[in-house]
C-alpha cells in the first residue's frame, strides 16, 4: 500500500500584496482531499501594504494550523528559506500566492515522494485563469510551444519528466543533503535548484493528473519585465555552474543578436539583408501558424498573441544579452533594476 497516511506536509506561500487572492489560495489548500490535521501552512510575508497582513491574521484564527513569517528582505529566495527551514512537515511543497491547487493535488505528491526514491521533486500540470482579455492572450502565448519552447512544463499534459516544475513538492531530506536556494537569484533560484537536484541524481516528475490554476499576469509591460529578469538571472545560473542548462534558452538570445546585428551588416553584405528578411519572414509564419490554432479566424487575438510571443522572445534574450555583458564580460554584481518586482 502507498505511503500516505501521518505524513505531514508543509506549504511554503511567499508573499508580498496578494490581498485579492491569498484568502482563495490558502482555501483551496484546505478543501484538499487530505487530512487537514496533516497540513501545515507558512505564509512568509515580504512585508506587505495592501492589507494582506490584516487579513492574514483574520486567516490565521480560521485556520489554526497556518503559520505567518515575516521577510523584509522581501525577496523570494529568502522567503523559501525561511519557509523550508521552519517547516515541520516531512514533504515540503513551495506554492504561489496565486496558485489553486486541485483537490487531489497533496495526496499525489505525498503517494510518489513516499514511494519512488529516484524522484526528488513533483509538480502538476497549469490551468491559466485570465484577469482581463489582455491576461488571456498572454495565457495563450505562454502556452504555446513557439511562445515558451518544447519541453516547458506549461505546455506538456502527459506524465514525464522534466527539467522543472512549478510548484515543486520535495521531502526535506533533500534540502539537508543539496542546502537550500540560492538566495543571491532574485529569480531563477528555482531553476538553479531543480538543476543541483538534478545533479545529485534525483528526477523531476510532471504529473499530469494533478494541476493548479494561476491568475496570469494582465500587463505587456510586467510580462516584460518578468521575462527580461529570467534571462538575466539565467545567465548568473549557468555561470554558477559552468554550463548552459537547458539549450532552448539560447534562442531567444540568438534571435535578439541577429535582429540587432543583421541591419547593419546588410549595408556591408546585402547577403545580411536576405538573411535578415528571410528570418523575419520565417518567424511571422511560424508566429501565425502558433496563434492561428489557438485563435482560429479571431485576426485581433492572433495578431495580440504573435506580438505576446514577440515580448516574450525579445525580453528574455535581451535580458539574457544584459546578463552575458555583466556577469561573464564585466564580472559584475547583479544590477538592482533586475531585482525589483514585476507584480
Amino acid at each position: 500500500m502507498p505511503k500516505i497516511n501521518g505524513t505531514l506536509v508543509s506549504i511554503v506561500i511567499p508573499c508580498r500584496n496578494e490581498i485579492e487572492h491569498i484568502q482563495e489560495v490558502i482555501n483551496c489548500i484546505y478543501e484538499n482531499n487530505y487530512p487537514r490535521d496533516l497540513i501545515e501552512v507558512l505564509i512568509v510575508d515580504g512585508m506587505s501594504n495592501d492589507g494582506t497582513r490584516e487579513l492574514l491574521s483574520k486567516i490565521h484564527y480560521k485556520y489554526n494550523q497556518i503559520k505567518i513569517i515575516d521577510n523584509p528582505r522581501q525577496k523570494t529566495p529568502f522567503a523559501f528559506n525561511l519557509g523550508v527551514k521552519q517547516a515541520k512537515g516531512d514533504v515540503i511543497m513551495i506554492c504561489g500566492a496565486r496558485f489553486l491547487l486541485s483537490k487531489n493535488y497533496i495526496n499525489e505528491i505525498v503517494e510518489i515522494l513516499n514511494n519512488r526514491p529516484e524522484v526528488g521533486c513533483v509538480g502538476g500540470r497549469i490551468v491559466n485563469i485570465y484577469e482581463n482579455r489582455t491576461s488571456e492572450i498572454i495565457s495563450k502565448a505562454m502556452s504555446s510551444k513557439f511562445g515558451v519552447g518544447f519541453n516547458n512544463f506549461r505546455t506538456i499534459n502527459e506524465d514525464v519528466y522534466v527539467d522543472t516544475v512549478t510548484p515543486p513538492a520535495f521531502r526535506k531530506s533533500i534540502f539537508k543533503e543539496l542546502g537550500y536556494f540560492d538566495e543571491r537569484l532574485t529569480r531563477n533560484q528555482d531553476d538553479d535548484f531543480s538543476y543541483r537536484l538534478l545533479k545529485g541524481g534525483y528526477k523531476i516528475l510532471l504529473k499530469s493528473n494533478i494541476s493548479f490554476r494561476y491568475y496570469v499576469r494582465a500587463s505587456f509591460g510586467k510580462l516584460f519585465k518578468q521575462y527580461r529578469q529570467y534571462g538575466y538571472w539565467k545567465v548568473f545560473v549557468n555561470k554558477k555552474h559552468k554550463t548552459v542548462t537547458t539549450l532552448r534558452q539560447l534562442f531567444p538570445l540568438f534571435f535578439v543578436i541577429s535582429l540587432l546585428t543583421f541591419p547593419l551588416l546588410a549595408v556591408l553584405n546585402t547577403k545580411f539583408g536576405y538573411l535578415f528578411l528571410i528570418e523575419l519572414f520565417s518567424y511571422f509564419i511560424l508566429n501565425f501558424i502558433f496563434a492561428f490554432k489557438t485563435n482560429k479566424f479571431h485576426i485581433i487575438h492572433i495578431l495580440k498573441q504573435m506580438y505576446t510571443c514577440f515580448i516574450l522572445h525579445f525580453s528574455y534574450g535581451l535580458g539574457y544579452m544584459e546578463g552575458i555583458i555583466d556577469f561573464l564580460i564585466a564580472n559584475k554584481q547583479p544590477n538592482t533594476k533586475n531585482e525589483t518586482l514585476s507584480r
